[in-house]
């Protein structure tokens, strides 16, 4: 039988028999009913009940594809109610599935059920285009993995994107967008949430979701000790604690350098919270830095700092990134002690060759190197570099440098993430594009995006399992 919800076609299958099956006459499964999973094109809802407590999952495949390698959905355990989100679909595509429910270790299979998979939303459509200059050169890590990128505007859209530009996943959110996304070692999407009236990567909103696309936490400006704006960064800690930028805005008197007696000096902080926004630590560049000292405080005084990125170093003290004075501090998560500046004024020397002005997304890359996008706002050319910092002869060593083509200049934003010790996912904001280039520069892939994500993350295969596979 046949029902159709909201414009989408429920089925109910009243008493499914299939072999196995012992008690109530062999009935397990007393109904199914099959729809969209949060109103997502790309994910498929089964709601089954069964007659008895049991733990229950689907399998299924594409009709026309590889039933042997089925994907699996979530497990529903120790029920009578069980509801199976299906991820990883082609859009409008023939699938098969069947239940499979185990009871005292005991599985059974039901019949093979099928349903058609739904066409991307049109403003989904035809968002990325992607060029294979040297596609025998693509490492096939990068063609195995996803790519996180996110729409700034609402409704806000986190997307992951495979090589080839296809869509494999999406979440929307109304009115908001999404202003940073980050994928966790909880193989979850975190985010902050802001408003169009909100700067480009400022919002007042976190947003944490699973990869079936539930919420698991939805924290709000103004609960809590949640307070600040808050931007750029949004990571977990070891302790599962929510790590992030705010915006510290403080009263001062600038009538000495030409301000007024109350004016307002507008810096950056790092914030931890818990998962109810209570607050566990804080630190702020007013702890160490004064801001009078600074030749161009008046014209600065608006956005001081910028910090841009927030990441742990390997021993789990801070490594964050200024855009105005184009430096990187690592900063003691205990003491808030600013432990070495990087940059131009800094307190690590820096290799001749290393004449970066401002970086984003400064982070230890896999090699235990210092790593970051160069927006080359001087030179008017964009780059990648890595570095071997020795902090105890505040020395520092060229590991690696790209110097994009200057077609690609990107001046504001972007991100550069290593995939094999050979090439580098590069994100160039402001032009619309991500690159895959070599470490002479040459680029190997490059994709066009309608949405100028804030950054690109590459997320590898074996953290997207089991929902989302190549």
């Amino acid at each position: 039988m046949i029902k159709r919800f909201s414009g989408c076609a429920v089925l109910l299958v009243f008493a499914a028999i299939f072999f196995g099956c012992s008690n109530h006459n062999g009935r397990v499964i007393n109904e199914i009913r099959i729809g969209l999973h949060n109103n997502n094109a790309l994910k498929i809802q089964v709601d089954v009940l069964t007659d008895s407590v049991v733990d229950a999952y689907a399998e299924y495949w594409p009709q026309k594809g590889d039933s042997i390698n089925k994907m699996q959905s979530n497990v529903s355990k120790n029920s009578v109610s069980h509801s199976l989100v299906f991820c990883n679909l082609i859009p409008k595509t023939n699938y098969d599935y069947h239940i499979i429910t185990v009871n005292n270790e005991v599985k059974r299979v039901s019949k093979t059920y099928n349903f058609k998979s739904h066409d991307l939303p049109m403003w989904l459509q035809e968002q990325f285009k992607a060029i294979n200059t040297f596609s025998q050169l693509i490492p096939s890590d990068f063609k195995n993995g996803l790519m996180l990128v996110n729409k700034r505007y609402a409704p806000g859209i986190a997307v992951l994107v495979d090589y080839k530009g296809q869509i494999r996943w999406y979440h929307m959110v109304d009115g908001m967008g999404f202003k940073v996304a980050h994928f966790t070692k909880d193989h979850t999407i975190l985010s902050i949430l802001g408003t169009n009236d909100e700067p480009t990567s400022y919002g007042s909103q976190i947003l944490e979701i699973n990869l079936l696309g539930d919420t698991l936490l939805n924290l709000k400006k103004g609960e809590g000790d949640f307070t600040n704006t808050i931007h750029h960064e949004i990571i977990k800690n070891d302790k599962n604690q929510l790590v992030t930028l705010y915006v510290d805005k403080r009263i001062m008197d600038l009538s000495s350098i030409g301000g007024g007696k109350k004016d307002t000096v507008a810096g950056d902080g790092i914030m931890v919270m818990d998962n109810r926004a209570k607050k566990i630590w804080q630190w702020s560049v007013f702890d160490v830095l004064d801001p009078l000292k600074d030749a161009g405080l008046l014209k600065s005084k608006k956005d001081w700092m910028h910090a841009n990125s927030l990441n742990f170093d390997k021993d789990g003290n801070y490594i964050i990134s200024f855009f105005n004075n184009g430096q990187i501090w690592k900063v003691d998560s205990h003491t808030g002690k600013v432990i070495w500046k990087f940059g131009k004024g800094g307190t690590i020397a820096i290799p001749a060759e290393c004449n970066f002005t401002q970086a984003h997304a400064a982070h230890i890359n896999p090699y235990g190197d210092l790593m970051f996008f160069d927006n080359g706002v001087e030179k008017h050319q964009s780059g990648v570099f890595a570095l071997k910092l020795d902090e105890q002869n505040k020395t520092s060593k060229l590991s690696l440098h790209i110097q994009l083509p200057k077609e690609v200049f990107n001046g504001r934003m972007g991100s550069a993430y290593m995939i094999n010790d050979t090439s580098v996912l590069v994100c160039c904001s402001k032009r619309h594009i991500m690159v895959l280039a070599n470490k002479k520069g040459t680029l190997l892939w490059t994709m066009e995006s309608a949405m100028p994500s804030y950054r690109a993350e590459f997320i590898r295969s074996e953290e997207l399992a089991p929902y989302l596979k190549p």
